[in-house]
């Protein structure tokens, strides 16, 4: 089993600590005897150790910011939700496909921010911009905020203003199952707890630090216990030998698991797995024993944001990836609604 993150080495920015959830942490994180060092900003951290750029790199990944959130324009965050709302950045697990490899660059440290109201004050001022529409944000574009939340409660505290709010939507999506301190948050049915699960071969080889599945399927009917509405992502789905059994298999679990009331409000998003080639470089490097498949002449080349493209699966197996998954699961979940397949 996964323990809970405890970084091995935490960096405070210099007004952090004017903020209360910063000399929180500084305290939590004195009491338990781990290092902590001051930086002007986090663009600063460059002594992280290691001899080489291999152990700097997993270093970082058990490293810590704590600062402030100065840009509050928030980006979107289609097909999920209108809006992305930035709690914390970067993540403890080590899934070798994460496109967090390329957006985080040579700063994959993770990093929380402690003026959460000025963030929500944000987050009302784009749901205003929109009455009477409901306005959707998604909590995990640039971590897995479950990963760290049982430190700050940053996550906690959005679910709960979200739960006061009339015109405002919370999701987040999570492979971790560290979920018990948000069980009595007062969500109010208005934040979407979603996990993203995967076939047990692509989580044993694939996803290094992650919860295991049957540990996300536990956590996932906690959070239905709870009330919140649920949701999961099969992501990224990868056509590795005999996938098809492997995708069967973990659906077949999933629906012997989930008990009959938490299907009634349930979501599914499926995303294909894809790379650039700059995700490539950096998967390489970071990786260099992965077993990734990442040839691009097997793939369709897709045009992407800002110009960059991305190799995904030819028509013919995204084809084959519908007919499987999707077919399984109208006959699973027969009430459960499919977002999106990308």
């Amino acid at each position: 089993m996964v323990k809970p993150f405890v970084p091995q080495l935490v960096y405070f920015e210099p007004r952090a600590l004017e903020y209360d959830l910063g000399r929180k942490l500084e305290k939590k994180f004195l009491d338990q005897g781990i290092e902590i060092r001051h930086t002007t900003s986090h663009n600063q951290v460059r002594d992280l150790p290691g001899d080489n750029d291999f152990q700097k790199y997993r270093n970082a990944k058990s490293t810590l910011v704590v600062g402030l959130r100065k840009t509050l324009k928030f980006d979107t965050s289609k097909p999920s939700a209108e809006y992305a709302i930035p709690l914390a950045t970067g993540c403890m697990g080590h899934c070798h496909y994460c496109y967090l490899q390329t957006t985080m660059g040579s700063k994959p440290y993770i990093r929380t921010y402690v003026n959460t109201d000025e963030i929500f004050d944000a987050a009302e001022g784009y749901m205003k911009e929109r009455v009477p529409e409901i306005t959707r944000f998604e909590a995990s574009c640039t971590s897995d905020i479950v990963g760290v939340d049982h430190l700050t409660h940053s996550l906690k505290r959005a679910i709960e203003f979200f739960g006061k709010s009339e015109h405002g939507l919370l999701r987040f999506v999570t492979k971790f199952a560290h979920v018990d301190h948000l069980l009595d948050a007062d969500h109010q049915g208005r934040t979407r707890f979603r996990f993203s699960i995967n076939d047990n071969y692509m989580i044993k080889y694939f996803e290094p630090g992650t919860s295991r599945l049957d540990e996300r399927i536990e956590a996932a009917i906690k959070v239905a216990e709870a009330g919140y509405p649920l949701g999961f992502i099969i992501a990224p789905i990868y056509l590795h030998e005999g996938w098809q059994e492997g995708y069967t298999e973990m659906l077949d679990k999933l629906e012997a698991e989930l008990p009959a009331f938490a299907k009634k409000d349930l979501t599914f998003e499926l995303i294909q797995h894809r790379f650039t080639k700059p995700a490539k470089r950096v998967i390489q490097k970071n990786y260099p024993m992965s077993k990734l498949e990442l040839d691009e002449s097997k793939r369709k080349y897709k045009w992407g944001r800002y110009g960059i493209g991305k190799y995904v699966y030819t028509d013919n197996e995204q084809e084959q990836i519908k007919d499987t998954i999707q077919s399984k699961l109208a006959t699973l979940f027969p009430e459960a609604k499919v977002e999106y397949f990308t």
